[in-house]
């Protein structure tokens, strides 16, 4: 692609709009730029700035769009498929100092914010008002334009939906720097087409987030958790579809290997509840009374023990629980510790399908000779599988990775599955997501990029491009 090169003047630029302290260039920019969390991909940007307000990023974009740069927005890094990677240089926008919560709206039961404020704040805050914001992605330092940009789900999914279920309003800045407001405090718009739905999942290649108005819930006041471990991980997911069926209505629904979970006891230095089985489910209730949540776990954990499950663990005190969700919110640095290198395959398949998926994997393990991990969302039979280089050598893990991802894509494809379930596309994943869509389907999402950047600069060479 034919963009300007960043030069002098550029900097000159920018270092009059910004001041010469949020401007960085060469070493002055940390490697950490480069690349995503994974680190499979990677490449500095020319100009790194430090943005403050959404003016600022208005008026960037409109030189950048003027002089034809490339811009890629960033956050906290946290992602998985090289979505901030700056792989034509050209300016990285880094959003992380516009943090702050501007409002809560406790009429409205609304949350107003900017695009940098973590997933842990969010949490935090609105919980001191006995409110609640669904979503729960296992990396809880993302920052919210970021779960956006992914429309990331989590472990909550299964009962309260992903991000863009919780997305009332968005301030975006355009690529020619134009500020856009789309939706707002209202609970329902039929008004032409959802703009702001379009921007959930774009990964950063449509608009740049710089405020957010949140949907929140009331808080629920009580929740308890069972781990149940089960003889294999086949008899485990199997039973997933009758949970499900049975309208008891987990929070969450997790499965889980003995592999991960040790993994996890060494990374964290502290014990599992249970190590001692193959295969575990791991499920939240949540609700307003006791009795309610009894009554729905203990028909759970009937359907659990008739489908061959060893025990029912109750994780019903704050130590219990987080014994259990500790090890479970570090599952993917404990296996990225575990080896010299990986790489995630983050499909979706049908419910009913994610046994027959995920033993598909363990045989791929033994036919390429690489060792495989997973867990995922079983109740949403959204997937991480994780490829993992030990000591092979350079060469070979190209070879075998690339095998094993044309193989388990293949697979999701054969089960009526997609590439990816929250992570996104970013650019490592593009190619298994062209193999998947149809000519007329592709077309209309570059018509759509084409729509809102007409010249490609931001975000260039991601998801369909």
């Amino acid at each position: 692609m034919d963009y300007k090169r960043i030069d002098a003047v550029d900097i000159e630029f920018l270092v009059s709009i910004l001041a010469k302290d949020r401007v960085f260039t060469g070493k002055e920019i940390s490697s950490d730029f480069s690349h995503d969390e994974l680190g499979g991909i990677s490449k500095m940007p020319d100009v790194l700035v430090e943005v403050l307000t959404t003016k600022e990023v208005s008026i960037i974009m409109e030189y950048a769009y003027n002089n034809r740069i490339p811009v890629v927005v960033r956050g906290s890094g946290t992602g998985l498929v090289g979505a901030s990677v700056p792989i034509y240089g050209g300016i990285m926008i880094n959003m992380a100092k516009m943090n702050k919560i501007i409002e809560i709206d406790e009429e409205n039961l609304t949350l107003t914010l900017e695009p940098g404020v973590l997933l842990m704040e969010i949490s935090e805050f609105v919980e001191e008002y006995d409110l609640f914001y669904p979503p729960d992605p296992g990396e809880k330092s993302a920052t919210i334009a970021g779960n956006i940009n992914t429309n990331a789900g989590g472990m909550r999914a299964v009962k309260y939906g992903v991000t863009r279920d919780y997305i009332r309003g968005l301030e975006l800045v355009l690529p020619n720097g134009e500020i856009f407001n789309v939706g707002g405090k209202v609970v329902k718009n039929s008004s032409g087409y959802s703009i702001k739905d379009l921007i959930c999942g774009s990964e950063g290649t449509l608009a740049i987030v710089t405020k957010v108005i949140l949907k929140l819930i009331p808080l629920p006041p009580l929740a308890i958790s069972l781990l149940v471990p089960f003889p294999n991980l086949d008899m485990a997911i199997s039973t997933v579809p009758k949970i499900v069926k049975s309208k008891a209505a987990p929070t969450a629904i997790e499965f889980m290997q003995r592999e991960v979970i040790l993994a996890a006891e060494e990374y964290l230095g502290k014990k599992f509840p249970d190590n001692s089985s193959d295969a575990y489910l791991l499920l939240t209730f949540d609700g307003n009374s006791k009795e309610d949540i009894e009554k729905a776990y203990e028909k759970v954990a009937n359907i659990c023990i008739e489908e061959g499950a060893l025990d029912v663990f109750i994780a019903d005190t704050d130590e219990r629980k987080d014994a259990v969700w500790s090890a479970r919110g570090v599952f993917l640095e404990a296996v990225k510790a575990s080896t010299t290198d990986m790489d995630e395959c983050d499909v979706v398949v049908p419910r009913n399908k994610v046994a027959e998926f995920i033993k598909y994997t363990d045989e791929l393990q033994k036919v390429f000779h690489i060792r495989i991990r997973s867990f995922g969302h079983a109740g949403d039979g959204n997937l991480h599988v994780y490829i993992l280089k030990d000591d092979l050598t350079d060469k070979e893990w190209e070879q075998k990775r690339k095998e094993v991802f044309e193989a388990m894509y293949s697979k999701s494809r054969e089960l009526k599955g997609l590439v990816s379930g929250e992570h996104g596309i970013g650019f490592a994943k593009k190619s298994y997501m062209l193999e998947q869509y149809g000519p007329e389907y592709l077309k209309l999402m570059e018509n759509i990029k084409l729509a809102f950047d007409p010249k490609n600069i931001l975000n260039p060479g991601k998801v369909c491009q």
